[in-house]
């Protein structure tokens, strides 16, 4: 069954990506255009994507959350893992609100950072989180991160 539904996602992804230029697309893009063709299959080539961080990478998963502040960040869910994306060289934003639980498939590079105690505050400032909740923020973070160059959002 997951196998249809990423298949048929997969499918009006790209038939929406050719009409995109057109009034009635029901994809917005951000940043690059890139081929929606190829995703990656992120539950099966996992370690070999996080492994090789400088090969260009596709995957598609739900928006969780954007920065309410720039809509410089966003977090998805890819088979079960929250991705931290932000976006190449600050070229393009996201919608600061409205995005979540859309579907988006992004391009660009997947690694493994450690967000230092400094960029963990930042996001959680950006994120709106109360004073008290920001200075309990005492250790750095190690996480999954994508450096996207573009992205597609359903409607």
């Amino acid at each position: 069954m997951k196998t249809k539904l990423y298949i048929l996602t997969s499918l009006l992804f790209s038939i929406s990506f050719l009409l995109n230029g057109q009034s009635n697309a029901i994809f917005d893009t951000y940043g690059e255009s890139f081929d929606i063709a190829g995703i990656n299959n992120y539950k099966v080539e996992k370690e070999s994507l996080l492994n090789n961080p400088q090969d260009d990478t596709k995957l598609e998963g739900q928006i969780l959350s954007t920065c309410p502040m720039k809509g410089c960040w966003m977090k998805m869910s890819v088979e079960r893992d929250t991705i931290l994306v932000r976006f190449k060289d600050y070229g393009f934003f996201v919608p600061k609100s409205g995005a979540e639980g859309k579907s988006a498939i992004i391009n660009g590079k997947l690694s493994v950072d450690t967000l230092s105690v400094a960029q963990l505050r930042h996001y959680a400032e950006d994120a709106g989180k109360s004073k008290d909740e920001v200075s309990k923020i005492v250790k750095p973070e190690i996480t999954i991160s994508f450096l996207a160059d573009g992205v597609v959002i359903n409607k």
